[in-house]
This record gives structure tokens, sequence and C-alpha cells, in this order.
């Protein structure tokens, strides 16, 4: 029995073509990928396609879409088995990891990939990026999806799509999941890592919950850096504060002070780590231990992509019991370790 795939076309770089007349990238009709691409006929599913109306630069891609998207999804849930998203490389990190968590209880693949090059480029990287992530897209064991999570696949690596992060704007091999194995490799075989696969942990029914918050804030410390700055912005409820190493900052009373103010102001301070491998861990070094005095929110080893986007869903949602900081250090589809 052949799986049916729906691929939803956003936009981005692997949906254009270069116009040789004038050396412009334009988009082309996705109508014609099995023309472009005739190979996709040759895969064992069956593809049909929804394309966004107007494709989107992923800059340009945020909540908006990314409800659109997973309310997408969840229409046609049950009329599909597995689901392949074309999305612009540069904030492909922030939607998979956004649709991790809005696409509860998932147990069916959503694949996303895009490409450096167009997909009419002589070089393009894209042919093989869209081919691979439809046989992972159907991939199923008997009548269960072997992926069951929201995933991204980009030159031979399957990747969890809520552990990921864009690392050059240059090589083919552009993504990486610093603190998470990788969940397969495509050569001669279509290789999966089965001990890493995420599996919901509970018997309850796919969901799809769209809530979405914008009222988060994210900022970078660095040396020098002046945080009465902070008392210059408007209230914020949740502050995503990327620091150094394993969990240090400034260690003054001023620092103190006026994260402190923050804190009593009623903003929830999530502390993740400017370093790409590794996490959090309070009290480790003195100068971590300011955030346990304020009652921060330890990131752990959570992406920046990640802790925002999940920021984002969690703030003020009717739909989960406890505080913001209880739910915030929960596992809650494997995008940190525990």
């Amino acid at each position: 029995m052949k799986r049916k795939v729906l691929l939803i076309y956003t936009g981005g770089t692997i949906g254009m073509e270069k116009d040789y007349e004038t050396g412009s990238l334009m988009a082309f009709d996705f109508g014609n990928i099995f023309q472009k691409i005739p190979e996709m006929k040759l895969i064992e599913c069956e593809v049909e396609v929804y394309p966004f109306r107007k494709p989107l630069d992923s800059s340009d891609m945020g909540p908006k879409e990314w409800i659109i998207i997973a309310n997408h999804i969840g229409k046609n849930y049950e009329n599909y088995d597995g689901f392949l998203i074309l999305h612009g490389t540069d904030t492909m990190s922030y939607s998979a990891s956004a649709l991790s968590f809005m696409l509860k209880n998932l147990r069916k693949p959503v694949i996303l990939t895009g490409s450096q090059l167009p997909i009419g480029d002589l070089r393009t990287d894209a042919k093989e990026n869209l081919l691979t992530s439809l046989y992972y897209a159907s991939l199923y064991d008997h009548d269960e999806a072997v992926i069951q999570e929201v995933a991204v696949y980009f030159e031979y690596k399957l990747l969890r799509g809520n552990r990921t992060l864009k690392y050059s704007a240059e090589f083919f091999d552009a993504y990486q999941t610093p603190n998470y194995p990788v969940l397969g490799q495509s050569g001669v075989h279509l290789n999966v890592e089965k001990d890493f696969l995420w599996r919901s942990k509970t018997e309850e029914p796919f969901t799809v919950d769209t809530h979405i918050s914008q009222d988060v804030l994210f900022w970078r410390i660095f040396p020098g850096m002046h945080l009465n700055h902070f008392t210059e912005i408007p209230h914020v409820k949740v502050l995503v504060l990327q620091v150094f190493g394993s969990g240090t900052i400034f260690n003054t009373e001023q620092t103190k002070k006026i994260l402190q103010k923050l804190r009593e102001n009623g903003t929830e301070i999530v502390v993740i780590s400017q370093c790409v491998s590794g996490g959090i861990s309070f009290g480790k070094y003195t100068n971590s231990n300011i955030f346990r005095e304020i009652g921060a929110i330890s990131g752990n080893d959570i992406t920046a992509e990640s802790a925002i986007t999940k920021a984002m869903h969690l703030l003020d949602n009717p739909n989960y019991g406890g505080s913001f900081a209880e739910n915030f250090v929960k596992n809650l589809c494997g995008e940190v370790s525990e």
C-alpha cells in the first residue's frame, strides 16, 4: 500500500529558480513540481501539494504561519500518513521548534527541509533533500510510523527539529543538533537510529494547540554591557537571557538588583547558554548563584530557537496546568535532556 504524504510549500530557496536572462531568482509554480523533479514519481508514496498562496522568504515566517501550518496538518491528519514542509533555511529551526510544541501527541512524521541553492541550479542540494525527506515522511514499519515527531532533514542527516540550529549560511551541511544525536542518515541505505526517536509519553490522541504569545524577549549579554538597559525596556512577561558558559553573569550588586527588579515586576527569566554545546548548571560557578537567588529558570541544554518558541507557546496558555516555570523545565517533546 502506498503511503500518502502532504507536501506543504511555504517558500524559501528550495522553491526558487534562476531567470537566466536577468540573473535573478524567482519562485516557480510548485504545481509543476512533478515536471521539475520527475524522480518524485518513482518514490513509493502518493504526494499531494499544498502551496502557500504567496511563497515567503523564511525571514517572513512567524507565529501566523506556524499556526497556518499546524492547523492544516490538524485538518488533514487522518487523511495522510506523513507531512513534508518545504521551508526557507534561515528560520527553519524556529518553525520546527514551534510546531513540535503545537502538534501534541504526534504519531506521524512531520519533516521540514529546504536547500542552500535553488531547485533550478545545476549544483542544487534541493533535489536530494526533497526526495529523501519524502522517504522519511512515508517511512512505516507495518502500520506504525517510524518517525513520530517534527524533524529536519538536511544534507543526508535527519535531526530532531527542536534541537536544531543553522550553523552555516554557506555549506550544504548547514544544520546541527549539538546536544542530541542524529536520528538518521541517508547513504546507500536509509538509516534510522530507533533508540533516539521520540515517542509520545501519553496515550492521548493527537491534537493541535496553536496558542502563541509574543510577549517574549530574547537578550544576549556581553562583557561591558550596561544592564540598566533592562530598566528602560517596557514590561515583558518572559525574558530569555543568553549568558556565558554554564550560566554565569557579571557578579555585581547592580546585576542582582536589576534582575531582581525584573522578577518583582513579574518577568520570568529563562537562562540559556551562549555555548553551542552543553547547557546551564546553576551553582557550578559562584557567578551563576544569582540566578538561583532571584528564581530564574534554567534552560538546561535547550537551543535559543527552542527556548524562545517554547516560552511563546507556554506563556498564558490555558491548556497547561501549573506555573510557567514548572512547565518550562519539563521535557515536553524531546527539546531538552532529562
